[in-house]
């Protein structure tokens, strides 16, 4: 009766709203499922600096990238204490997309985390380096069909969105380009600056500067609408694709167990975040919008990306095995 009792005691202390209070305790490690470099680690950097001031606690990013974030993943969901000090960076690839794409995994990337919220919303841009022959959207598409099997494309991975986001292109066009997979943004990018790949569909946040330099140039957003920090770019409807739209997003998971006085507090921090000026103005200067929603939000529009995409991957046939 005694330790029936004391396991009860532990139990409601461990559940109770003073246990959220006291967490953190030490620092805490963001895993970034890409290399350093590309749009997903700049957005994490700015999400532990800011969490990190908000907690007291340094948020330390740590990069595992590879297997289109299957890696990062399943180290989060299932090598890492449920304790909230490992949380994941998660974006429409890995936990949107992924989820979807890969048929065979040890893990269940979506009962395996939890989601805690929402952080940023921001548009693909279709870049071709400044070398290629095509100033539209028409034109590259004229050019691929002219040259199939020639023109390349590079994405942060396979399954990665810049993967999917390519063969969706591919299926909506007609055209035939070569897929050349990365590590992430952050080693594709410096290839399409070089010429060595012919394109890619990259997130806003790593293509602003790449398009100030000339060294490539912006056919299209990805959008509904245009994106106001490069105005004078076509969606990708207006430059003549219909129906191709994408909206890239990232948002905040720890492990399935991970009590939910520290998912709450997590919660309330990164809402915090999301109406503080000085975050949301550094994100806007990135190209991207700083965004909340609670744990319950977040979790039913992962589960209707993971439904959307894999309706988009049967029908183009991009499944991973």
């Amino acid at each position: 009766m005694a330790r029936t009792f004391v396991a009860v005691l532990w139990v409601s202390l461990w559940l109770s709203p003073a246990f959220g209070q006291s967490y953190p305790a030490k620092p805490l490690k963001l895993i970034v499922p890409f290399s350093a470099g590309g749009s997903s680690d700049v957005l994490a950097r700015g999400v532990a600096r800011q969490l990190g001031e908000q907690l007291g606690e340094p948020v330390v990013v740590e990069n595992r990238a590879g297997a289109g974030g299957m890696i990062a993943l399943e180290y989060v969901a299932k090598q890492s204490p449920a304790d909230g000090y490992t949380v994941l960076f998660g974006t429409i690839g890995t936990n949107g997309i992924g989820p979807a794409l890969y048929r065979h995994l040890a893990f269940d990337p979506v009962k395996d985390l939890a989601p805690v919220s929402s952080l940023h919303t921001l548009p693909n841009v279709l870049l071709v380096n400044a070398g290629v022959p095509a100033a539209t959207v028409a034109e590259l598409i004229a050019l691929a069909k002219a040259r199939p099997g020639q023109l390349t494309f590079a994405s942060a991975g396979s399954g990665s969105a810049s993967h999917l986001s390519g063969e969706l292109l591919k299926s909506a066009t007609g055209i035939d380009i070569l897929h050349i997979p990365y590590k992430g943004g952050g080693t594709a990018m410096p290839d399409v600056l070089s010429g060595q790949v012919s394109m890619m569909i990259e997130t806003v946040t790593s293509a602003l500067s790449a398009v100030r330099s000339g060294k490539v140039r912006a056919l299209a957003v990805t959008t509904a609408q245009r994106w106001p920090s490069l105005p004078d770019v076509p969606t990708m409807i207006e430059a003549g694709v219909p129906g191709f739209e994408i909206t890239s997003w990232t948002g905040l998971f720890a492990p399935a167990a991970t009590p939910r006085p520290i998912v709450a507090r997590l919660n309330a921090e990164l809402v915090k975040a999301a109406h503080d000026p000085a975050y949301t103005k550094q994100m806007a200067t990135l190209g991207v919008e700083a965004i909340s929603s609670t744990p319950e939000e977040f979790a039913a529009f992962v589960q209707s990306e993971v439904a959307k995409w894999g309706r988009a991957i049967q029908s183009s046939g991009a499944r991973v095995d």
